[in-house]
């Protein structure tokens, strides 16, 4: 399931589009191809989305389900992806708005509003609560299967949590299309399997199954594409991060594209991020299980410039290159054929 092509939607984003904890729903307005009418953040209402994040996107902003009913929007998206994942006590009069309006709701959070008697009783004929996260069935432990597919495998792995590893798998996924390539972006999170309607959620498995479910996923793709955009989640580096061992176990990737981004210097406070050529080490001795799995290379570097401007962003690039001898750009100020032509270049 994605989300629909064919109802209205409107993106629930307090504190989201101009804050930290946004990136569900900012991914689904530079991406999705669903019909976004409106975006409810209460920091900004009438501001410009272009202006606030430069998402080419004009969708007006407003403060509240109530004001965003103007609108017309069939189906509510919880837009935000805190720290936990769960709902913020103050989003709970939001979703009932929206249900007595008549609004479905999709939810990509760990807390499961479809159990929740009270919602229930709101719901209407027609009307349903979508919760994303869910185990999928049937899964198994990991086999290395997928270390046997002919295709080309990039995983996105990162210096931290949230620094644009799915962004980064997307443009790359874009621009293997645009060369003709048979490819493929695997969602491994809430906003992926919105976008793509297909894929794991991996934070949602039993950590025994989790390396196994990626593995399901990429065998069941695997076959038909001539490359596997396989979409990264957490870090190594992050102390509560458990997702990034089973997406490299069951994946077997043939490449990896590191992400960082620019001017973070710390996953939390007193958990400094090492150079960008020590965790490139890192990462490719982790996938190698230092020589018990086939190497795999982190053959390049996208770098979230976010705001920086493109001066900036272009000399941070180029100091990259420097440090890492790696090819780096920012595939979301200047696209990804530069880290595609290293994992085409890369046997």
């Amino acid at each position: 399931m994605r989300l629909p092509l064919n109802q209205k939607i409107a993106v629930l984003l307090h504190e989201g589009i101009s804050g930290t904890h946004g990136k569900t729903g900012l991914s689904l307005l530079r991406y999705s191809d669903a019909p976004i009418v409106v975006a409810i953040d209460r920091d900004c209402p009438g501001q410009s989305l272009p202006e606030l994040t430069g998402i080419k996107r004009d969708v007006p902003i407003v403060a509240s389900v109530k004001d965003a009913l103007q609108f017309k929007p069939q189906v509510l998206v919880i837009g935000i992806a805190p720290k936990g994942g769960n709902l913020p006590d103050d989003y709970w009069r939001e979703i009932k708005d929206a249900l007595v309006a008549g609004i479905s709701i999709v939810n990509g959070l760990h807390t499961p509003l479809g159990k929740s008697p009270e919602l229930k009783t709101l719901l209407k004929p027609g009307q349903l609560i979508w919760d994303i996260r869910k185990e999928p069935s049937n899964i198994g432990v990991c086999t290395l299967a997928a270390r046997n597919l002919a295709c080309k495998r990039v995983l996105t792995v990162g210096t931290d949590m949230a620094v644009g590893k799915m962004s980064a798998s997307l443009e790359l996924n874009r621009s293997s299309r645009l060369r003709g390539l048979r490819t493929k972006f695997l969602a491994t999170g809430q906003t992926g399997l919105m976008l793509e309607g297909d894929g794991v959620p991996l934070d949602s498995v039993r950590v025994d199954f989790a390396a196994g479910a990626v593995e399901q996923v990429v065998l069941r793709y695997g076959k038909n594409y001539d490359i596997l955009h396989v979409e990264g989640q957490g870090s190594l580096l992050h102390p509560s991060s458990t997702a990034t061992l089973p997406l490299i176990r069951g994946s077997q990737p043939t490449h990896m594209i590191l992400v960082h981004r620019l001017g973070q210097n710390e996953v939390i406070e007193g958990v400094k991020i090492p150079p960008l050529a020590e965790i490139v080490k890192l990462y490719e001795i982790v996938a190698s299980g230092a020589g018990a799995f086939a190497s795999v290379p982190v053959v390049g570097i996208a770098l979230n410039t976010g705001n920086f401007d493109e001066a900036a962003a272009k000399q941070a690039i180029s100091q990259v290159e420097a440090e890492t001898g790696l090819p780096c750009t920012d595939v979301i100020k200047f696209g990804g054929d530069k880290l595609l032509d290293a994992v085409m270049r890369d046997p």
